[in-house]
């Protein structure tokens, strides 16, 4: 039976690991077809009461965690430019007030470019946001449109001016391998990416998630995603085109010139710990998993009656969390460190020989005592994670 892990960290106490901290905000104007997120739409929405109740949870989740570090904030959703920055900036405060704040701790807000929330750019730098990731997905009307994006290329743009005068540090995303999408399509707006003069880019491939639009539509038969072999080259143009350009990938999707990654969706890939609230937040902290109730109707009720929003949390077993480290820790190009994992989980993360098969193939390689995939092994992440897995 495998035993159970109280969040492991063999040489030190837990206070002495740093902590980040996700704020889920559940609220948008609509629902994008690609879109499996936890997501709501509401003809109105109780800014005063949900700052309260977003408040409470989060001095739940502060009691248990006192004396760790916070190195992060991310307020994700939904669509967190939609919140009042007065409930932005009461957030940050009660977190600096529960948790020493680090001197560098990075305050990321993700917005759509849409004029309104552009508009309260200037208002969130001053609650103290520090990072934004703006929401572009596409340059040209055309692929916005088929990605039910309610802003045009154009103000997209703009919106990414206003953010590149507010915030010293700027990410935006990009959907590809749309339906259609050629070489040259994708090439064109990498080049436009590239010359936009921010950090980090996020370059997610768009994929058929159970239970979205998308995915009744390619039941259906009306919609055909992009074959795998387009899809792959697009992937490595990417990488390419990224790498040559100073943003490397540092993770599967995700490329930033050296100092500008995203250190809180570190904190996931290296298997650190983090603080979830809000409706739908999951966390991982002191060896537990929570998650939070995720109809905003829901999450409210449980902050009535339990003065929090939890509905699950529960210990991670070790064989469970090595699993999830291995999973999380190969996305990144820097790899993982197979034996301190091991030493800090109490379990093995990987079966040696499918590793030195995988290897002589050319899909993984050592280096510096790290484990990590080849660019070859980079398309194929999902298989590999199956094949090296410890049993």
């Amino acid at each position: 039976m495998a035993s159970i892990a109280i969040q492991p960290q063999l040489n030190g106490t837990l206070t002495d690991r740093p902590l980040a901290l996700y704020v889920h905000w559940p609220f948008c104007v609509s629902k994008c077809p690609y879109c499996d997120f936890n997501s709501h739409v509401r003809d109105s929405v109780d800014q005063e009461l949900w700052r309260k109740a977003l408040l409470a949870d989060l001095a739940y989740e502060a009691a248990l965690l006192p004396g760790r570090q916070l190195t992060s904030i991310f307020f994700g959703g939904g669509t967190p430019s939609l919140m009042d920055p007065a409930t932005v900036a009461a957030v940050i405060g009660a977190a600096r007030e529960n948790w020493d704040a680090s001197d560098d701790i990075e305050i990321t807000l993700e917005a759509n470019p849409s004029s309104v929330e552009a508009a309260r750019f200037a208002d969130l730098a001053t609650a103290g946001v520090n990072r934004v990731s703006l929401g572009l997905q596409a340059f040209d009307d055309a692929s916005l449109a088929f990605l039910g994006r309610a802003h045009s290329g154009a103000e997209g743009l703009a919106a990414l001016e206003v953010a590149q005068r507010h915030f010293s540090r700027v990410n935006f995303d990009l959907i590809y391998a749309l339906p259609g999408h050629s070489e040259e399509h994708w090439s064109a707006s990498l080049d436009r990416a590239l010359g936009l003069g921010t950090g980090h880019l996020s370059l997610y491939q768009l994929t058929i998630e159970p239970g979205t639009r998308f995915a009744a539509l390619h039941a259906a038969g009306k919609l055909d995603p992009l074959d795998l072999d387009r899809a792959a080259a697009l992937f490595e143009l990417t990488a390419e085109r990224t790498e040559a350009s100073g943003l490397p990938a540092y993770e599967i999707s995700n490329h930033a010139r050296p100092g500008e990654e995203s250190r809180h969706n570190l904190t996931y890939w290296r298997y650190g710990d983090y603080a979830g609230v809000g409706p739908g937040a999951h966390g991982r902290r002191g060896g537990m998993r929570t998650v939070r109730h995720k109809k905003p109707e829901n999450f409210l009720g449980g902050i009535a009656r339990n003065g929090h929003g939890m509905v699950e949390e529960e210990p991670l077993t070790s064989r469970e969390s090595a699993d999830e480290a291995l999973v999380m820790g190969l996305r990144l190009t820097e790899g993982i460190d197979v034996a301190a994992l091991e030493k800090r989980l109490g379990a093995p993360l990987i079966d040696p020989l499918a590793v030195t098969r995988l290897i002589e193939s050319g899909h993984l390689e050592w280096s510096d005592e790290r484990l990590r995939t080849t660019p070859v092994g980079r398309l194929l992440l999902d298989h590999i994670l199956g094949e090296i897995a410890a049993r």
